[in-house]
């Protein structure tokens, strides 16, 4: 019987998938996929969502690990306020121990969130590299309360690590550079949207579950996700 690994061991293995990408030629929405399904997986979070700033200096949705996730951040940048967009205003974390409670002005995040998606609390983690923001790490607690210092210590760390891996130097030369792989990872996350609405209207199943067919498709066949997702919309793959 192989033995279940620990907490401490999972969360060390993440920090070495994190670490891999410091190279040439990854996948920009596959790391950040990876960064929201992790955290999911080692903290007491109930979803999570990334939303990385484009070329018009706009947050948007680039990974989330359920449909429930991506409807309140996409609520949240409809309403312009919020937790994530406040982190990424002020470049620090936003905890909201009880999202009911929420500031007033945050009212169209807290209908979303609490009440048509029953998320009790969020933390908003900034992705970060000195001076510079390129986006937010939001992970949605079921529970009230805040969530716990270490688990806020590891997200960070590993939210911190994938923002280097965007902005390595062997990457990104240039400050336009950057843009434009920022710029690509939304792109390629539109056409993985469309593909998982293909696969949903073809075999008649859920977004998630769709969402989850076409991720498990691109690892089988150690594919990116987005060139997946290119193929499946233009008819060249059938999942």
């Amino acid at each position: 019987m192989t033995p279940s690994i620990t907490r401490d061991q999972e969360l060390f293995e993440i920090f070495v998938a994190l670490a891999d990408t410091l190279v040439d030629e990854y996948d920009v929405v596959e790391l950040l996929q990876t960064l929201v399904d992790s955290c999911v997986s080692l903290f007491d979070v109930a979803a999570a969502g990334l939303l990385l700033v484009d070329d018009t200096d706009a947050l948007d949705l680039v990974a989330s690990t359920s449909e429930e996730s991506r409807l309140v951040e996409l609520m949240q940048l409809s309403a312009e306020d919020g937790p994530c967009i406040e982190c990424f205003r002020t470049s620090a974390t936003v905890s909201i121990a009880d999202i009911r409670e929420s500031p007033a002005e945050w009212a169209r995040f807290r209908a979303a969130a609490a009440a048509e998606q029953g998320f009790g609390s969020v933390t908003a983690l900034p992705m970060r590299l000195r001076s510079t923001t390129i986006g937010t790490l939001n992970l949605f607690r079921a529970g009230l309360g805040d969530l716990n210092a270490r688990d806020i210590r590891a997200a960070q760390a590993m939210a911190d690590v994938a923002t280097i891996g965007i902005l390595h130097e062997r990457t990104v030369r240039a400050g336009n550079e950057t843009r434009d792989q920022l710029q690509h990872a939304l792109n390629s996350r539109v056409t993985i949207e469309q593909a998982k609405g293909v696969i949903a209207f073809t075999h008649t199943v859920s977004m998630d579950e769709a969402f989850a067919r076409l991720r498990d498709y691109a690892r089988a066949n150690r594919m990116p996700l987005a060139v997946v997702a290119a193929q499946l919309v233009a008819r060249e793959l059938i999942i």
